[in-house]
């Protein structure tokens, strides 16, 4: 019965959404406006404590015994993919298509309004470099690293399925569990289901802007759908051949593009001035990261805020925070999904801080040629930024010499790989929710990729913009809620460590032990620890 109401249930809500803010845009848009005003009016001091609560999980499975006796798929698991290809998928996953854009975009919006920042001197401009590496670094990454390690430990080592609700439930009485995994797993189908899909038509948007900078083709309806069209074909393809040969081979291009687009950047633009930016801004993030972690404004709260658009953190980490929460399902299921064989320190390390070093090095890099052009120019790059943020990046490349229009080519490449790899693996892990405890067959993930494209051309062809805008605001408040979901798997998780002894361990043995003519019932934690060892051994098959 809770399979059949996962199977059924988000389709029926998400036609009815939608249907919904098709008939009535304006009104859903006052309503989810007065609820991010609620949400950031009443509980900016959650979302930054949810935020240093998973910086602290972190750093306690970094620096904890656990953290480096505990290996994803048990003692003797082996990573099934190089640390090239493994990076190269959960980077693409996580941030590949939002970093392109932002990286111009926040720097140039923050050059003037940045607070907290005050180490740089008369480097005002660099202020919003430091915001964007706190905003899409460490402590981004760090939120996505918990809610992978939960749903990871949950199915390599202890033989669930890769659903949340598995990784959840056993920390509530026995009584609530049916009901409250249902409610659990109906959340992150839905998160991921609308996140993906608003998602595909901004990057419709983003590639039309990519395509009109340098083939003078007009954006529209028309075009949006000839690419919407074209994504998902790609992503379905990817879908159907696996991770192994789909999902790494795209993931790995977007890398090798990603290089050739930050050294041409760095080479060819403002060398000198990126070098000298980087140096200062990496010093002011690092004196600052404490203040800006913790900060809350608190004034803001001293009456009835109006609007959210009257709170600086309405517009930024409240918003990015809750971007990032409504979209770990996705981005942390598949982050688990592909992380079998490496240590929880392993993990962590390499899921927190190589990414992290990563975007700050894009962001230092981009964003600094994006405010050498924007003097150079008259602020020409804020002006582009203000009328389409997706159009700043084109606008900065168009100003370099010599590899401008090259350079172009890459980025509009790079959204279309980027998101189509995010679109992938939204789909493993949909798949994984949706047909749990069955496994999904790659037909099946072909269906779901269509679905959401499906979606994405009702949203943006019959509503434009502003619907899907508000239908993406939508979902990211909707990470309000779910974030209570998220805490109680983390700290669910951490009991788990906490309490494994060796009957844990003879479990994790026997959940991954790969003779084909043994089989096992998986067991509980609690119930294998009231277990003799020997009783935990599996029966062999019958013939």
């Amino acid at each position: 019965m809770s399979r059949l109401l996962i199977q059924f249930i988000p389709p029926l809500a998400i036609i009815l959404l939608v249907v919904t803010v098709l008939v009535n845009p304006d009104g859903v848009a006052a309503v989810i406006s007065e609820l991010r005003t609620f949400v950031t009016g009443g509980f900016t001091w959650l979302f930054v404590l949810y935020s240093l609560f998973a910086v602290a999980v972190c750093a306690w499975l970094i620096f904890s015994k656990v953290g480096s006796r505990v290996r994803l798929g048990g003692p003797n698991a082996k990573p099934e993919y190089s640390n090239f290809a493994w990076y190269s998928m959960l980077f693409a996953c996580g941030q590949g298509i939002g970093l392109i854009f932002w990286s111009v975009a926040e720097p140039i919006m923050l050059r003037d309004d940045s607070p907290v920042v005050r180490t740089l001197g008369s480097n005002v401009a660099g202020n919003g470099l430091v915001w964007s590496y706190f905003h899409w670094g460490f402590t981004a990454w760090a939120m996505y690293c918990v809610v992978a390690v939960c749903l990871a430990y949950s199915h390599h080592n202890l033989g669930k399925t890769l659903t949340f609700r598995e990784a959840t439930v056993d920390l509530l009485p026995k009584w609530s569990r049916g009901a409250a995994g249902v409610v659990i797993e109906l959340l992150a189908i839905m998160a991921t289901i609308l996140g993906l899909a608003t998602s595909f038509g901004f990057a419709a948007m983003q590639f039309s802007s990519g395509l009109t900078a340098f083939t003078g083709l007009s954006s529209g309806p028309s075009l949006w759908l000839v690419v919407i069209l074209g994504f998902g074909t790609v992503a379905a393809i990817s879908a159907f051949f696996g991770i192994n040969r789909g999902m790494r081979l795209l993931s790995e291009t977007n890398s090798i593009l990603s290089i050739v687009l930050v050294v041409g950047v760095f080479v060819f633009g403002p060398t000198v001035f990126i070098l000298s930016n980087m140096t200062e801004s990496f010093g002011a993030y690092a004196m600052n990261f404490a203040a800006m972690s913790f900060w809350t404004d608190a004034p803001s709260t001293a009456g009835t805020l109006a609007s959210w658009k009257d709170s600086w953190n309405g517009w930024w980490t409240v918003f990015i925070w809750c971007w990032v929460i409504a979209f770990s399902p996705f981005v942390a299921g598949f982050i688990a999904r592909i992380s079998r064989g490496r240590t929880l320190r392993e993990f962590v390390i390499g899921v927190t801080i190589i990414p992290s070093l990563i975007v700050m090095v894009w962001i230092a890099v981009i964003g600094s040629a994006a405010i050498y052009y924007d003097d150079l120019t008259a602020r020409g790059v804020s002006a582009a930024v203000g009328r389409d943020v997706s159009s700043g990046l084109f606008v900065m490349l168009e100003a370099m010499p010599v590899v401008g229009s090259v350079l172009m080519i890459v980025a509009t490449v790079l959204v279309a790989t980027y998101y189509v790899t995010s679109l992938d693996a939204g789909t493993y892990a949909l798949a994984d929710f949706v047909s749990a405890p069955k496994k999904a067959g790659a037909c099946f993930r072909v269906i779901l990729v269509f679905s959401i494209a499906s979606v994405t051309t009702v949203l943006l062809t019959l509503g434009g913009t502003a619907v899907v805008d508000t239908v993406q605001t939508g979902t990211i408040i909707g990470g309000f809620p779910f974030s209570i979901v998220i805490l109680l798997m983390i700290v669910n998780t951490i009991r788990r460590l906490l309490k494994r002894d060796r009957a844990t361990r003879e479990l994790e043995k026997l959940v991954n032990n790969p003779d084909p003519n043994v089989t096992l019932q998986v067991l509980e934690p609690d119930q294998a620890r009231q277990d003799a060892p020997a009783d935990l051994r599996p029966a062999a098959a019958s013939a």
